[in-house]
């Protein structure tokens, strides 16, 4: 059986050690998983298992013929060939395969003794070249780079012309189709869409080597595997079965670390308190050694950054319509032909969670670049309702930010009052830690910007957001920490994003997309995957939107349709009135509440009573605004 095993390795950067005794084996069978904090040294470990760094001292044993192929997150470019050409390029090891047979045929047929050992060779690379899939090459290429999303098109088009994203799909396309006895995959899912990643989810689950892969994505990771290898102070450990069941076993584990790691904290305290108190005096000088020399032998407990649960709230959103977005025969075309958005009616409702599903080029992006006012080259019509206020963000957001502040004087610019003491656990939360916060703009990476303009938008006070792919470079803790804000978030949501668990905890409606057509599902994506299984993309039926309730869409006469538009602009005014009049005695509110800190009202008894009944009569005014409003709201509803 072909494996690859790796005994004792260390290695170190300078004072910091990266791996320290670490011990992995792998083998045809093994479907595992490694991961740790970021910056771990994950990355590392896995080039050091494929040959590309050296470590420091250790021992390794990989079976003779064992072939191992290693992806890396990045930076891998094809040209000069198409892409037909270059996927034949994986199978390289089968062209030399081929030429050893042929030459050893050769001899064999130049020497009529024939060697034993030429035939024991000749035989061995006959079988190694079939169990490779050697002679079904060309379909398995073709089969492995349609299910990573590629068409029958793209085969003959020159690989230069693909983008970076693309450009590794190629590089996961080429690693699959060798068939090594291991693979190594580091952030493999990172430039797929849900039905790339679907079809890559069976193929490892299908896989019949062994394989090692670091993957941001939980749903991912427990339908493909069945261990976890966790690296955590440079010591590397294993857990049997899925992520999930990993996550439930590392809880109790950290509960206990965490208790020890807080008892030691207060016999450290403890100590440098007597320390500090009794150093100078000569009575206690020789036990205030002695308690420093406690101290100085006290191995330290190290709590990783993912123990450090944060939870932090958005602004409180703006009040807004029932009607958040009216979207009525929006089309969208690049070129005057090809319509990416074809004819879309779609109503987005006050807490909507609505996620854009779709392969990719069915217009998820554009759609959210209208709805955010980022694009205004449509036919149709794109309506916010009353008091909606959007905040969009991109992952060309990225590129907007820039100047010499640092990470943590940007975030204060903009942050409210309230959340500036809570920012340096945020910016935590989001992968900036330790003197992270101290960096320019100017030298932050493209994922680093990303995260950081993502944090920028959540801490502006809106109602309506619009977020394409917010979960790109963010580890497991970072999205639960932006879950968990999104689903306690008081206002409306549109999203797309590629991460099934994310979409799975938050959508409540999914949009989906294919060129030129939509389909909306009422429900989570569980429901649509449901529906999707019992009525294929092709069904006669149209999107189910909530805009094709409205008159224009029902058989009535001219005059009650007339009618019923008249109550309908009526009512949408009216709300508006109400959203800006109770906008309006909220901030009066405001302005009060803060003049009872004033001295020259809280020291008179006459005037902070005045203020007080002012402020009650502020709160009775705003029931009865907020009655009025969900009044008019429930008779929009009906129309």
């Amino acid at each position: 059986m072909a494996f690859a095993q790796f005994t004792h390795i260390s290695l170190a950067f300078g004072d910091r050690d990266i791996l320290k005794n670490v011990s992995v084996k792998l083998q045809s069978g093994t479907k595992a998983a490694l991961t740790g904090a970021n910056g771990s040294g994950k990355s590392t470990l896995i080039k050091v298992i494929a040959g590309i760094i050296a470590p420091d001292s250790g021992e390794q044993a990989v079976q003779k013929g064992t072939r191992i192929a290693y992806l890396p997150q990045s930076g891998i470019t094809h040209q000069g060939c198409t892409l037909r050409e270059e996927a034949d390029r994986a199978f390289s090891f089968g062209y030399e395969l081929e030429a050893e047979r042929d030459r050893i045929g050769d001899l064999l047929a130049q020497n009529p003794q024939k060697p034993e050992q030429l035939l024991e060779r000749y035989h061995e690379l006959v079988t190694q070249l079939e169990e490779s899939g050697w002679y079904r090459r060309s379909a398995a290429a073709e089969q492995i780079l349609l299910g990573l999303g590629f068409s029958h098109s793209d085969l003959d088009r020159q690989t230069q012309e693909f983008s970076g994203g693309w450009q590794m799909r190629i590089a996961l396309a080429k690693v699959l189709m060798q068939h090594p006895d291991i693979l190594l995959l580091d952030e493999p899912t990172n430039y797929l869409d849900l039905e790339a990643r679907t079809w890559l989810e069976q193929f490892l689950k299908d896989y019949s080597g062994g394989f090692l892969l670091v993957s941001h994505d939980r749903y991912f990771l427990d339908v493909t595997i069945s261990e976890v290898y966790e690296l955590f102070n440079a010591e590397l450990r294993l857990y049997p079965g899925n992520y999930s069941q990993y996550e439930q076993v590392r809880k109790t584990e950290l509960e206990s670390l965490i208790a020890r790691y807080e008892q030691q904290q207060e016999e450290i305290r403890k100590l440098e308190d007597f320390i500090r108190r009794f150093g100078a005096k000569a009575t206690k000088a020789a036990q205030a050694q002695e308690r420093q020399k406690m101290l100085d032998r006290i191995a330290r407990i190290e709590l990783p950054e993912t123990l450090k649960k944060i939870h932090f709230s958005f602004p409180r959103a703006p009040h807004a319509g029932r009607l958040v977005v009216t979207v009525q025969d929006l089309t969208k075309s690049y070129d005057g032909r090809r319509r990416v958005l074809d004819g879309l009616n779609l109503v987005i409702e006050n807490g909507d969670r609505l996620v854009a599903a779709g392969k990719n080029g069915s217009g998820k992006t554009t759609l959210l670049r209208i709805l955010a006012g980022e694009d205004a080259a449509y036919t149709g019509s794109v309506k916010l309702g009353a008091g909606v206020s959007v905040g969009y963000f991109s992952q060309d957001s990225a590129e907007r930010l820039s100047g010499s502040l640092t990470v943590l004087e940007l975030l204060e610019q903009d942050a409210p009052l309230e959340l500036i003491p809570k920012l340096r656990d945020m910016l935590g939360a989001f992968l900036f830690r330790g003197d992270d916060v101290f960096k320019r703009i100017d030298v932050l990476s493209g994922g680093e910007k990303s995260r950081l303009a993502l944090l920028k938008l959540l801490l502006r006070p809106v109602n309506l957001l619009i977020l394409d792919e917010p979960t790109n470079h963010l580890d497991m803790h970072s999205k639960d920490v932006l879950l968990d804000a999104l689903k306690d978030f008081g206002g409306t949501v549109v999203f797309v994003s590629h991460d099934r668990g994310f979409i799975e905890s938050l959508a409540t409606r999914v949009l989906e997309l294919s060129p030129g057509k939509a389909r909306l599902f009422p429900g989570g994506y569980g429901y649509y995957l449901e529906q999707t299984e019992r009525q294929p993309a092709d069904s006669p039926r149209e999107t189910a939107t909530a805009a094709q309730k409205a008159p224009s869409a029902l058989k009535v006469s001219w005059k009650e349709e007339k009618r019923s538009k008249m109550e309908r602009r009526r009512l949408e005014r009216e709300e508006e009135r109400l959203m800006d009049e109770i906008s309006r005695i909220e901030q009066q509110k405001a302005e009060l509440e803060a003049s009872l800190a004033d001295p020259a009202v809280y020291s008179s008894g006459i005037e902070s009573k005045n203020v007080q009944q002012q402020i009650q009569q502020c709160a009775t005014r705003l029931d009865e605004l907020t009655a009025q409003w969900e009044a008019v709201s429930s008779r929009l509803a009906q129309q």
